[in-house]
This record gives C-alpha cells, structure tokens and sequence, in this order.
C-alpha cells in the first residue's frame, strides 16, 4: 500500500481520537459521537493495508 494512504488512514484516526477526546472535555455527546465511527473506518483501512502489505512480502 502506498505510503500516502497509510499516512491518511493515520490522520483519519487522529481526527477521531482528537474529536472524542474534545467531546468528552467539552461533555458534548455528539461531538464524541463523531469522533468513533471515524476511528473505526480508519482501523479498518489500516487493517487492510496491512494485509495488502502482507501478501505483498510473498
């Protein structure tokens, strides 16, 4: 997987984190709320890079 990408799907997941972090500073549900489904969609193309990454190596 392209080095771009990996770098993307990293700051996907900062965002996230970032947004449920500032949501449960500020006790404000949908802004955490936000912030989760951001960080799953992010893990799972992280995931997928490294299984691209994986099957690259053989």
């Amino acid at each position: 997987m392209g080095l771009g990408n990996k770098i993307k799907h990293a700051a996907g997941r900062s965002s996230g984190k970032a947004k449920e972090a500032a949501g449960d500073v500020a006790d404000n549900e949908k802004l955490k709320a936000e912030g989760r489904p951001e960080q799953a969609k992010a893990e799972v193309k992280q995931a997928a890079d490294k299984t691209k990454d994986a099957f690259k190596k053989d």
